[in-house]
């Protein structure tokens, strides 16, 4: 930004006194004789010109026929003086609510675009105040803790690293600001089981091929699709959550960016959305996934686990699996199945076929670009 473009922003206020003192003086007028042709106490005077008292309608028409200028200008005058006062307080606010910029990302979020990249000093810590709470749109930090540091109730977590509230509240929020953008018909359970029965078939295809038809599909369903990169400490791959009784989220970081974590983690938070929301109650639940936590004690967890799993690979196909030694097989039994041979891999490789070492060539690792924001 060139110095001529940059928004003058000066830590001090005039009150439309100022102006009103000046022109009174500019005509030889004492306070009191002021007062007297506007029909005021001297009292009231002194406060209008200091500030102590807004300046009203019936006072602007007052000044405008006793000082000239117009009554609009007054009002615009006091206006003004409201909202620089009203930023500067603001200001002091801000920065006695700088510590709790220690309790989120920040860095993190500049990284991703979300505020503007600035130095974590004294001196900039009010504006990253402001520049969060626009972020999370609350008004302050009280706000922020009664939302979303309360969301953390209705988290389903699937490892106990899952705690850093602060990095997971702004990752949700990510994917919050992606839905907003979004528009389409409510929740349709069927629609989306055959939008679902089609994605399954894209796993072979490119990134750049399937994810617009997966996102296309899935809004058609009434299902928002999300792609936020990854954030340190939130140990998140994918979340399923209902933004509205008819609104369900779906949300994938491309955390563990291997095709074959990618489609099972997809599937898993499809089949939160398909299972576990019942009820309003289940519907306030988030479910926080992360495909390299193997064992869960959650029985919805369990649930989508064996979903997704069956999904991509059902039951009548799985007895074959055993016997899947080499590239070639894997290929084959790949082709027959309608999945990409990476899948099949890390099935093989979870279930202990073979060695988490072998065949890794099989699988993609995926880059989706429209993870990157604007």
């Amino acid at each position: 930004m060139t110095e001529a473009n940059a928004i003058f922003s000066p830590d001090w206020v005039s009150p439309p006194g100022d102006t009103i003192w000046d022109a009174a003086e500019e005509r030889g007028w004492t306070q009191a004789e002021l007062a007297l042709r506007l029909g005021y106490t001297e009292k009231h005077m002194s406060q209008l010109i200091n500030g102590k008292v807004p300046l009203s309608m019936d006072a602007a028409l007052r000044l405008e026929r006793v000082l000239g200028s117009t009554a609009d200008f007054w009002l615009t005058r006091e206006a003004q003086y409201q909202h620089h006062k009203a930023r500067l307080e603001a200001a002091e606010r801000h920065a006695a609510w700088a510590p709790w910029l220690d309790e989120l990302p920040v860095k993190e979020l500049m990284a991703q675009g979300a505020i503007a990249k600035q130095r974590m000093d004294a001196k900039n810590k009010p504006g990253l105040v402001e520049a969060c709470l626009r972020f999370f749109g609350v008004a302050s930090p009280t706000e922020w803790r009664a939302h979303y540091g309360n969301m953390q109730v209705a988290f389903r977590r699937s490892r106990s690293e899952q705690s850093n509230v602060g990095a997971i509240a702004a990752w949700l929020r990510l994917g919050e600001q992606q839905s907003e953008k979004l528009d389409g018909p409510k929740y349709d359970k069927a629609r989306f089981e055959k939008a679902l029965q089609h994605i399954r078939t894209l796993t072979c295809e490119a990134p750049q091929s399937f994810e617009p038809q997966m996102r296309q599909r899935l809004q058609e369903a009434g299902v928002m699709l999300a792609w936020v990169p990854a954030m340190a400490g939130t140990h998140v791959s994918g979340v399923a959550r209902w933004l509205s009784p008819t609104r369900p989220l779906i949300q994938l970081s491309l955390y563990g960016k291997t095709n074959d974590k990618f489609w099972f983690s997809f599937f898993h938070e499809a089949a939160h959305i398909l299972l576990h929301a019942n009820s309003k109650e289940d519907k306030k639940s988030i479910f926080l996934d992360d495909p390299n936590a193997t064992h869960t004690h959650d029985p919805q967890e369990h649930e989508a686990n064996m979903w997704a799993r069956d999904w991509l690979i059902p039951p009548q196909y799985a007895q074959a699996l055993p016997s899947l030694r080499t590239k070639a097989a894997v290929q084959q039994f790949a082709q027959q199945v309608g999945i990409h041979p990476g899948i099949v891999v890390g099935r093989l490789q979870f279930d202990q076929h073979i060695e988490p070492s072998w065949m890794n060539d099989l699988k993609v690792s995926y880059s989706i670009q429209s993870t990157k924001r604007p």
